[in-house]
């Protein structure tokens, strides 16, 4: 009986993984396949605030201010150049290397926490865009108090997640980021002073 059970459990779990997506081949396709699953930068966020317990959310809008998206992360339109380096830091030489972005800022104070996920054009190497981002939020002049940390990470190598925030909330923001985007990887994580 033991024996049957097990072949039955051990044929259920095999046509499963069978069917979870169809990855075969190399360990580079493998990874490949997992890379595209992230490039979207409105999914990598919502991913992050999709596992958030309900008393650790906070009011947000997503998206540009034009065209905001509230309680939720949204699309940003990367032609405004201008909120994007007053808003999120993004130094204006650095707006010709993304192809799509998104975004979610505290609805009360964007000190609070300001987050964007960027996804890169190809050939642009997140750890350079990842350096010129910080040198561009350490160095704004801040109104209404200042934000503690400065986190900027990598998902896959094309998807790069900045965010700025008070301590806790950019703590938890950490730990979800990295819980759901298992080949994310943290580039920079620095006070602000």
């Amino acid at each position: 009986m033991k024996r049957a059970i097990v072949a039955v459990l051990t044929a259920a779990v095999l046509f499963s993984l069978s069917g979870c997506g169809g990855k075969q081949g190399s360990s580079e396709s493998n990874q490949e396949s997992e890379v595209s699953e992230y490039t979207e930068p409105l999914e990598a966020l919502e991913k992050i605030m999709a596992v958030y317990d309900e008393e650790d959310l906070f009011a947000m809008y997503g998206g540009n201010q034009e065209n905001p998206v509230m309680d939720a992360p949204g699309k940003f339109d990367i032609s405004k150049t201008e909120e994007l380096e007053n808003i999120f830091g993004l130094p204006q030489d650095q707006i010709s290397n993304i192809e799509d972005a998104a975004s979610m800022v505290h609805m009360m104070n964007a000190n609070t926490f300001t987050g964007a996920a960027y996804r890169l054009k190809d050939g642009v190497d997140p750890d350079d865009f990842a350096e010129a981002v910080k040198t561009s939020v350490l160095a704004k002049q801040w109104l209404c108090g200042q934000p503690d940390t400065l986190l900027i990470a990598d998902v896959g190598g094309s998807c790069v997640i900045t965010a700025f925030g008070e301590a806790a909330i950019m703590e938890n923001f950490r730990y979800h980021l990295l819980s759901v985007h298992e080949d994310a990887e943290v580039i920079t994580e620095a006070p602000i002073a």
